[in-house]
């Protein structure tokens, strides 16, 4: 979207598509002899590849000397994150764009001889009260892991609460599932999100700002998901795996390959809340983590959970392909957007599924799309890299574990997923299982994490930056 609109205002854009390693960004803007760079970040671990081009920038004389422009945007950035975490790596300007309709203000100030100076110094001395406000903001008094633990959510495992057993044990491949039946559990809400256009669906349609653009948009989408729908043009595959597992070590989980729970598939590495939590009534809320939910190996309770991954972009190149080769940027960007709508819709199609037949521990559920995304149900799928499940190298071992490959899924060297419009998650059945945001932790748990996973403290540090101070 950034592309069509500011080619649309006459900027001449070079895109480089996604995963582009910084030695390759660079040597393109010298060959194209380019005014501005323009960086997007989708998942947490590009933050830290947008220092790392900030910080080469720095080195290099051709964007130093000249203060080349950097741009920051993308789901994960923010002008606090940009001012203290990318800026200071570079002396040129680092502007963070909070969305696509701002690009062309900032791109022109900053061409512009005549308000480039004065735009870049309103930027840096806004920069440095983000800065100063970051300094001196009071955090929440962090607890050590150890007294984070002893303050762990108790959760019941027996009686109404005790495990139900999945119907089977191991993984399930669905291939080719219908289009028109996902698309029955699409959330409108983000497709409009994706243009930049704020509001609730339906209501953003009777909005008086933008309800005529965003009903027209709508209709826009309607028909090429019709066209998408009877034409085939994208198959959707998914894969669920259901397997016993037990927490141990407080904030960790053994997820078991069969019955016997003799062999390990993997072991999931949960992070806990640190921050110290309020008292409410009398009861101090509890510091979560995801292995609260399931039954500890001490205990004897047999416990289960699941995984899942599933994308509604195979197929999608060659129409992508057909849309650019015709110019055609709006409908490249509305393919784009519907099969994000579709994976996402899938994934919620894919968890009634399992909580009603394939695990079955909520068999007599029924609800309706509103009720499903508003989450109404028992059970919830957090997924890698978002608050209660920050880290995204479980991704590597939950892809490995469902043998994700076979269905044509794949991650890339950050995580990332192949084909973009995927999701992948885990299911956690326990009544009392609640999404939650881990926020900040320590380096005592940081260290403590690293030892277990016998993994480098840098390096884990670099996964999981955005949870550090």
């Amino acid at each position: 979207i950034v592309s069509v609109v500011l080619q649309c205002n006459n900027f001449e854009v070079v895109n480089m598509g996604v995963m582009v390693p910084c030695s390759e960004i660079l040597a393109m803007a010298k060959a194209e002899n380019v005014d501005i760079i323009g960086l997007s970040g989708l998942i947490t671990p590009s933050l830290e590849e947008m220092a790392h081009v900030a910080r080469e920038m720095q080195r290099d004389p051709y964007f130093s000397s000249v203060k080349m422009p950097l741009l920051i945007g993308g789901a994960t950035t923010s002008r606090a994150h940009t001012a203290v975490k990318i800026a200071p790596y570079y002396d040129g300007p680092v502007v963070y764009v909070p969305d696509a309709s701002r690009s062309v203000a900032v791109m022109q100030s900053l061409v512009s001889p005549e308000q480039r100076e004065s735009y870049i110094a309103e930027l840096n001395a806004d920069y440095e009260r983000a800065r100063n406000q970051h300094a001196n903001k009071k955090g929440v008094p962090m607890l050590t892991i150890s007294d984070a633990r002893k303050n762990k959510a108790q959760l019941n495992f027996t009686g109404k609460n005790a495990p139900a057993k999945p119907k089977f044990i191991g993984r399930r491949v669905l291939e080719n599932i219908d289009l028109a039946t996902i698309a029955q559990y699409i959330d409108w809400g983000p497709f409009f999100q994706t243009w930049d256009l704020a509001g609730a669906y339906p209501a953003i349609l009777k909005d008086p700002v933008v309800g005529e653009t965003a009903t027209k948009l709508f209709a826009d989408g309607q028909a090429l998901l019709k066209k998408i729908i009877e034409g085939r043009w994208l198959t959707a595959s998914g894969v669920v795996s259901l397997l016993p597992a037990n927490s141990v070590n407080d904030d960790d989980i053994e997820i078991y390959t069969d019955e016997s729970r003799q062999q390990v598939a993997f072991t999931y590495y949960g992070m806990r809340q640190q921050t110290e939590k309020p008292v409410i009534d009398g009861v101090p809320r509890p510091n979560q983590c995801l292995a609260d939910f399931i039954a500890p190996k001490s205990s004897g309770v047999q416990d289960y959970i699941g995984m899942f991954a599933v994308t509604a972009g195979l197929g999608i190149e060659k129409h992508l392909k057909r849309f650019e080769d015709a110019h055609d940027d709006f409908n490249s960007i509305m393919l784009k957007s519907l099969a994000d709508r579709l994976a996402e819709a899938f994934a919620e199609y894919l968890h009634e599924r399992v909580r009603t037949d394939l695990w079955g521990y909520a068999a007599q559920e029924k609800l309706s799309n509103e009720a499903l995304i508003k989450e109404e149900y028992q059970g919830i799928r957090p997924a890698p890299g978002y608050p209660a499940c920050p880290d995204h190298t479980v991704k590597a071992d939950m892809f490995k574990a469902m043998q994700a490959t076979e269905i044509g899924m794949s991650l890339t060297d950050s995580l990332a997923m192949n084909p973009a419009a995927a999701v992948s998650g885990f299911y956690f059945a326990h009544p009392d299982a609640k999404y939650f945001s881990v926020d900040k932790i320590g380096d005592d748990q940081l260290t403590e994490m690293a030892k277990r996973r016998g993994m480098d403290k840098q390096e884990l540090a670099r996964w999981l930056a955005p949870n550090l101070g």
